[in-house]
């Protein structure tokens, strides 16, 4: 048990370099990928084709393509057409997209349940379509919404892990590079899934209290 203890302590800085790098990957790939899945889910309501059909082709491919695969393709596909990105820049983009794709999805959902009289309530108030998606129907929706965006964030933040395909130092990169040097697999692995759960578990307890709230106010 002791040489366990000795081993964590010695790889503990790593594993946290390589800790903030996971949570840096996820938060700057939610912080661009909500917003776009908002932009989604009002494009794919839209009465123009020219609208409606691109961004169904960006949500398909985004839901479609396993996140492993969209990371691969930005970082070794982009650059046989001339565009090269880091592996950070390339974790970014995938997040995004495949966090834009579903989260679409989400919201679009936290749209259709807003009812229809608060539509009609806007239009009796003199609100434009625009004022009424941007003082009444998104805030409203997004208050419904924000359990399932949580629960969709601790599971990008897991697949954080596999960033470790495209060379990006972060955690399950470190504890593999541990683990590789000291032949002590099980262990570091162990060290890195509690850094894991020590977001993930408070995460998970946030996402049912919200959920309760929520529930609570809808009835």
């Amino acid at each position: 048990m002791s040489s366990i203890l000795d081993l964590w302590t010695v790889s503990f800085p790593a594993l946290l370099k390589g800790f903030w790098v996971s949570l840096k990957v996820t938060g700057t790939g939610l912080a661009v990928g909500i917003p776009l899945g908002l932009v989604f889910a009002l494009a794919v309501q839209s009465k123009s084709r020219a609208v409606v059909w691109p961004t169904l082709a960006a949500v398909e491919i985004g839901r479609g393509a396993p996140l492993l695969v969209l990371l691969q393709f930005v970082y070794f596909g982009l650059p046989n057409t001339g565009l090269v990105l880091s592996s950070f820049t390339s974790a970014v983009f995938a997040f995004a997209w495949c966090t834009g794709a579903y989260t679409s999805e989400i919201i679009r959902a936290g749209l259709e349940a807003i009812p229809h009289g608060q539509r009609e309530a806007a239009a009796a108030l003199g609100l434009s379509r625009a004022d009424a998606l941007r003082f009444v129907i998104v805030p409203q929706s997004l208050r419904i919404s924000t359990p399932a965006l949580l629960g969709f964030s601790i599971l990008m933040f897991q697949g954080s892990s596999l960033c470790f395909a495209i060379a990006l130092p972060e955690l399950l990169t470190q504890a593999k590079d541990v683990g590789s040097t000291t032949f002590r697999y099980m262990p570091i692995l162990i060290l890195a899934a509690l850094f894991y759960a020590a977001i993930c578990i408070p995460a998970t307890l946030i996402v049912g209290v919200l959920e309760r709230r929520i529930g609570r106010h809808a009835m």
